[in-house]
């Protein structure tokens, strides 16, 4: 099978948008330079095992879908015992819940890019 690099780097950049991180912001999430992020999302590098499995926790996606564009709704969760990322929403936190109603909109898009960073941030953590 050979390895679509351009297709590869395509659906890194898509999700990185989709979680509204900047290509710098994945960057240094992940360990590596904003340069070979920008090599990498246009196909012109090949990157270690490592790193790819840096940028499946961080992107938040299954590593078949980085490699083949396949999506896999049997995957629930990825990670260690330890270090379990869910895919799927637990019950909801009726304080969360509560405390989210009484926001402004100006605030539940701050905590939105806060979440999306925090998260992205301990993905990364956890594979170092």
């Amino acid at each position: 099978m050979q390895l679509d690099l351009k297709a590869l780097g395509r659906r890194i950049r898509e999700q990185r948008q989709k979680l509204g991180l900047s290509r710098s912001q994945l960057a240094e999430i992940i360990g590596v330079s904003d340069y070979y992020v920008g090599q990498l999302e246009r196909g012109e590098r090949v990157m270690s095992l490592a790193v790819f499995m840096r940028f499946v926790f961080c992107l938040r996606v299954s590593p078949d879908y980085l490699l083949t564009g396949a999506q896999n709704d049997n995957i629930l969760s990825v990670g260690d015992p330890g270090h379990t990322h869910y895919f799927a929403s637990s019950k909801p936190d009726p304080e969360l819940t509560e405390l989210l109603a009484r926001c402004s909109s100006q605030e539940l898009e701050l905590i939105k890019e806060i979440v999306k960073l925090l998260l992205a941030y301990t993905s990364a953590q956890s594979l170092r």
